[in-house]
């Protein structure tokens, strides 16, 4: 497995490797010693998330609090989505950047996405199905959202889909509504938390017993 780093830091695209032969195809989609080896502890599978979507669908860009936070290990599984990482992360290099990619299902990349960074993505075909991973379980109360068309972020969505967005990320506040309101994680504090994952995982053999098993 291929693994490239984001221009945002703490955000990976995972490449698979695939196997065609006449039955159609296969491939590892996660291997947790691969997320391991970059991350520097092991990722915590709390819950398992599917959406369908029209073609323009809008989602994101979502968040939580840290700690614990919320990372992402997100693939398409059917069509195409564009994916988008926005560092909100209070005295980050990166505050206020972003980074995309495409997943689709002919590449079959997937994306981590780490605590305290915002996650958003747009539905390039119909019925665009995405699977994620994710570390924690959903927590209302400590569920966040900035609005993904924020002017100011000047993320570059397709113009040739019309963007349909839930009224709850339509009324999201701007980065600088978020930032003034105090609802923004720190970027200190998120790099102490995955400092803590990682001493927790100290002494411990994490990548042992790699098998590669094939159907």
């Amino acid at each position: 497995m291929k693994v490239t780093e984001l221009a945002i830091p703490d955000a990976y695209a995972l490449h698979p490797r695939q196997f065609e032969d006449s039955r159609g195809v296969f491939m590892e989609w996660y291997r947790h010693e691969a997320l391991t080896d970059i991350i520097g502890h092991r990722f915590e599978l709390a819950q398992a998330n599917c959406s369908v979507s029209r073609r323009g669908t809008l989602r994101g860009l979502h968040y939580a609090n840290v700690p614990p936070g919320q990372a992402k290990y997100v693939t398409c599984v059917r069509g195409a989505i564009l994916d988008v990482v926005v560092d909100i992360r209070l005295g980050s290099p990166t505050f206020g950047q972003w980074d995309a990619m495409r997943l689709d299902d002919v590449e079959r990349a997937a994306l981590y996405v780490g605590e305290g960074l915002a996650h958003s993505f747009v539905a390039l075909t119909e019925d665009a199905t995405v699977m994620y991973l994710c570390s924690t379980v959903y927590n209302p109360t400590g569920e966040r959202g900035i609005n993904p068309i924020d002017p100011a972020l000047e993320i570059t969505w397709p113009e040739d889909v019309p963007l349909l967005l839930s009224d709850k990320d339509r009324e999201a506040p701007t980065l600088m509504q978020a930032k003034e309101a105090a609802l923004l994680p720190d970027y200190d504090e998120c790099r102490r938390y995955m400092d803590s994952l990682r001493a927790a995982a100290d002494h411990v053999d994490l990548t042992a017993h790699r098998p590669s098993v094939r159907s």
